[in-house]
């Protein structure tokens, strides 16, 4: 019989992740940006209204670091749906457009998972029907140890801040629009 993992180690957080992925896209046909914050009051999740833009991928990875701080995170979990590049037949990547442009893509959903102990990361293939619903997730099939980089990336805090700091946070969240009623309840986490 397997052992039970503490639910806030890397692997127990992509599982949730993958099943709350794996819920979405079968319910919604998508996989909207999703932070889970665990922290000492439980697990969080959260969604940002839209990213439609750049700026609006710069705001949701800010907002999660502001909620992790505020919630005082030991562990976060990012749940994207994107495009991945794919290198072409002959070994080639084009790294001249972006993936969303790119012929040789995938289309997939990445776990970006952090906890004081380090990062994880797990890349879930997107597979349709030939109607283009979801049927389901592949296996990755690319390098074990791929890292990430860029916006999405170091969303938890280095160290927990005292409650004073944690209560700022909150006033921060609140002046940019984000408040506790924004926030739900991780269901996945039973």
């Amino acid at each position: 019989m397997a052992k039970e993992q503490p639910p806030d180690t890397p692997d127990a957080l992509l599982a949730r992740a993958e099943d709350y992925a794996c819920f979405a896209m079968r319910t919604r046909g998508k996989v909207p940006p999703t932070l889970i914050a665990v922290g000492p009051s439980g697990s969080i999740l959260f969604n940002p209204s839209m990213m439609a833009d750049v700026r609006a991928k710069d705001d949701f990875a800010n907002t999660a670091r502001l909620i992790c701080v505020a919630h005082g995170a030991t562990a976060a979990v990012l749940i994207m749906e994107a495009w991945m590049k794919v290198a072409g037949a002959d070994g080639s990547l084009d790294l001249t457009e972006p993936p969303s442009k790119a012929l040789n893509r995938r289309e997939i959903v990445l776990l970006s998972c952090e906890t004081r102990s380090g990062a994880k990361q797990k890349i879930l293939p997107i597979i349709r029907t030939d109607a283009g619903n979801f049927f389901g997730f592949g296996e990755y099939d690319g390098p074990a140890d791929t890292s990430f980089e860029g916006r999405f990336t170091q969303i938890l805090p280095p160290k927990i801040l005292n409650k004073e700091r944690r209560a700022h946070t909150w006033m921060l969240l609140a002046a940019i629009g984000v408040t506790t009623t924004d926030l739900r309840r991780d269901s996945f986490a039973n």
